[in-house]
């Protein structure tokens, strides 16, 4: 953390050259507690290999070819879990360690055309099954807790809407109507959720403790999405949609950013 603070005053190329050993202490640290986190993750979500460090974690460094910003690192680090790594088709669980803006996510971040499609076709067919995801009590507690419990899955469902909204489209996507009840859901390019924390937390003692309560509460969408753009074949997934049911409170039912 007290490297990242001093990164971010002095984020130059000159600066972190003279710093190349405090850089390598640093990443070294990080190095460690993702290793630690990945044991943490498996034990959450067994479907996440054991994958090397260097598979998860995101580099520093900026392109900045196309960019208004010339900086030339990102004044943070991060790491992106999912059963290919930080990369592949796959739902994902991110932690984003950076002094006073540190958050844990997950989801779908940008995902292929062909996924955003799958995805928009169970919204249509299946959507009480997304209501059962978006009801899951520990995924609330832990990613929606602003969210009034007066206002049901429904306010759950807006305020996801509210925050995929980056690069959702201004118009219906083709094939839809505009008076479909979930328009807004079916714009959507990006289906992720994201929580803030204080950075202290991840230095703690009982850091993996925490990591692991919240982890918990994103582990069930995680895999809902995946069953829906990546499905085992070998698992019987239940596509039954309940209509008539209230979405459950079932604990147990069921970032970001790109690698330059």
């Amino acid at each position: 953390m007290l490297f990242l603070r001093d990164l971010k005053a002095n984020n130059k190329r000159p600066w972190l050259k003279a710093h190349d050993g405090e850089y390598r202490r640093a990443l070294k640290d990080w190095q460690s507690f993702v290793e630690t986190t990945t044991q943490t993750l498996i034990e959450v979500d067994e479907t996440i290999p054991e994958l090397p460090a260097k598979d998860v974690i995101f580099r520093i460094h900026r392109d900045i070819r196309f960019s208004k910003d010339p900086t030339p690192y990102k004044p943070h680090f991060s790491a992106a879990w999912s059963r290919t790594g930080r990369k592949g088709p796959y739902a994902v669980y991110y932690i984003h360690c950076e002094p006073k803006a540190t958050f844990i996510g997950g989801g779908l971040w940008h995902p292929e055309a062909a996924h955003v499609a799958k995805l928009r076709q169970s919204i249509d067919e299946t959507p009480e099954r997304w209501r059962r995801a978006f009801n899951d009590a520990l995924f609330k507690k832990e990613f929606f807790p602003a969210v009034k419990a007066k206002d049901g899955v429904e306010g759950v469902v807006n305020a996801f809407v509210g925050k995929n909204q980056e690069n959702a489209l201004k118009k219906k996507p083709m094939g839809y109507e505009v008076t479909h009840r979930d328009i807004e859901l079916l714009k959507l390019r990006n289906y992720t959720v994201g929580t803030k924390i204080d950075h202290g937390l991840l230095t703690g003692d009982d850091a993996q403790a925490k990591l692991k309560e919240i982890l918990r509460g994103l582990s069930p969408f995680v895999n809902f999405l995946n069953s829906i753009v990546m499905p085992d074949p070998n698992l019987d997934d239940d596509e039954s949609d309940d209509e008539d049911g209230d979405g459950g409170e079932d604990e147990h039912s069921g970032g970001e950013e790109e690698d330059e």
